[in-house]
């Protein structure tokens, strides 16, 4: 089954969701992780349609949102890590007993579209096709990207981050939409980049090579949590219920994203 399919499908079984515990039409601010900007609009769609509220949603890299809401931004929902979300609800930032696991989103190598797909089926061939290409990039770890910050983590675990150093290319752009992410590949700077999957296979002019070997891959799990200071907690509450529901998890699903039991 196609992705339209899958999210039509899935739009009409949303819909006829009810939106529970809501006594009048709200307008509701969600922060959210960039690797959403495809999957949550669908399903914002539907809420809007089930429900008469509108929903207004602000994207960045995760680390950025987290501290969006440390510095008090006034919003109603905040969808980042399940780490990230359990530490601004140890600070107060998070309503207790609110937080939601969403999808996981796993890392993958990107390619130019068209390109031959490198070989990342291992960790050492991994690590031959880096030390091999002319130049690859990832996310800068300073935006507070979780798929950079690993990354940078995992070359040096792997030991050739000083050899790759003069060929990393550090995209550190504002992460809105994969049009800017993988810019660099699409241009021919950069031979491949490591990114979340779920923004990989929805961004124009690249391909999916892989995801990364088993024995370094992660999974970031994105969780939904309702802010302190939400103005329209019901309505809030309602949207958080509605993007969690199985007929959610199919649109996070073709989205690229993982769902079920958690890791």
């Amino acid at each position: 089954m196609g992705y339209r399919k899958i999210v039509t499908t899935a739009f009409v079984l949303l819909v006829a969701m009810p939106a529970v515990g809501i006594a009048q039409a709200a307008d509701i601010k969600v922060l959210a992780s960039g690797s959403l900007k495809l999957a949550l609009p669908q399903l914002l769609a539907g809420f809007k349609k089930s429900s008469g509220n509108t929903v207004t949603i602000v994207y960045g890299p995760a680390g950025a949102i987290t501290g969006l809401i440390k510095k008090g931004d006034a919003a109603d929902v905040a969808i980042v890590s399940r780490a990230q979300l359990e530490g601004l609800e140890s600070q107060g930032k998070v309503a207790p007993g609110s937080r939601v696991d969403i999808a996981g989103s796993a890392l993958g190598v990107a390619i130019r579209k068209g390109a031959p797909k490198p070989d990342i089926g291992s960790v050492e061939a991994f690590k031959r096709t880096l030390l091999a290409v002319r130049a690859i990039g990832f996310r800068d770890p300073a935006t507070g990207s979780l798929s950079g910050t690993y990354t940078a983590g995992l070359l040096e675990r792997l030991g050739i981050a000083q050899e790759l150093k003069p060929r990393i290319r550090l995209d550190n752009s504002d992460g809105e939409t994969p049009e800017n992410v993988f810019q660099a590949l699409v241009k021919g700077e950069i031979d491949l980049q490591i990114g979340q999957i779920s923004e990989i296979v929805i961004a124009p002019g690249v391909d999916l090579a892989g995801p990364l070997p088993s024995g370094i891959q992660n999974v970031s799990w994105l969780a939904a949590g309702l802010l302190a200071t939400s103005k329209a907690p019901e309505a809030a509450r309602a949207l958080i219920s509605f993007i969690s529901s199985p007929a959610a998890a199919a649109v996070f699903k073709a989205g690229g994203f993982q769902v079920g039991e958690k890791n």
